[in-house]
């Protein structure tokens, strides 16, 4: 829930990707943000269905954005795959799935018209499972699910607005296959330093 961002505490990093430090996540994101320890995750039901989310108005990081099904930061001495099954359960009501590894390098810089930084290393996975989710509010505006391939085809002709990070991660994510149900898992080794200490 948005409330509990005060007390949150993110992993901030070198350019290796080792850890260098935490910072509270209420104040990390600014026009200089330092790099720090993220992920994204994408949702697919047993129908390779990907659930497309909305960004809660409230958020500090582009608000009301379209964009993979969630996004966190792990904690101090959280392993990044609880991190993502703690965010799938927190924002999305989703309490199993399957988690897959897929993109372990992903690192970006995305700036808003405001001039607020996201800066991060963030390892992406496929989350698999076939609970409906039930979104908070506070943390989701809207979600529904979508073909996978339809999704893809509607954000490269420019009609499906998303997130910078997802339309990155986009491409690589195509590279790995047509259907989302049969991406092979990436080689751990690949993610940063830190996200491996944390494991």
């Amino acid at each position: 829930m948005a409330h509990q961002e005060h007390g949150e505490q993110v992993v901030l990093l070198d350019e290796a990707g080792a850890i260098c430090g935490s910072a509270a996540k209420a104040t990390v994101h600014h026009a200089h943000t330092p790099l720090h320890l993220a992920f994204s995750a994408y949702l697919f039901n047993p129908a390779g269905q990907f659930l497309l989310t909305r960004r809660a108005e409230s958020k500090h990081t582009f608000p009301g954005v379209w964009t993979n099904t969630c996004c966190g930061h792990p904690a101090p001495g959280e392993s990044v795959p609880d991190s993502v099954r703690r965010r799938l359960r927190q924002e999305l009501g989703i309490h199993t799935a399957e988690l897959v590894l897929v993109l372990p390098r992903f690192r970006y810089q995305a700036r808003m018209a405001n001039g607020v930084l996201e800066n991060e290393i963030c390892p992406v996975f496929a989350a698999y499972s076939a609970e409906e989710p039930a979104p908070d509010p506070a943390e989701v505006a809207e979600a529904r699910w979508m073909n996978w391939a339809e999704f893809c085809a509607a954000v490269s002709r420019g009609e499906q607005p998303v997130s910078p990070w997802s339309a990155m991660q986009l491409p690589e994510l195509s590279a790995l296959g047509p259907n989302p149900l049969s991406w092979p898992a990436a080689d751990a080794s690949g993610l940063p330093p830190a996200a491996v200490s944390a494991a």
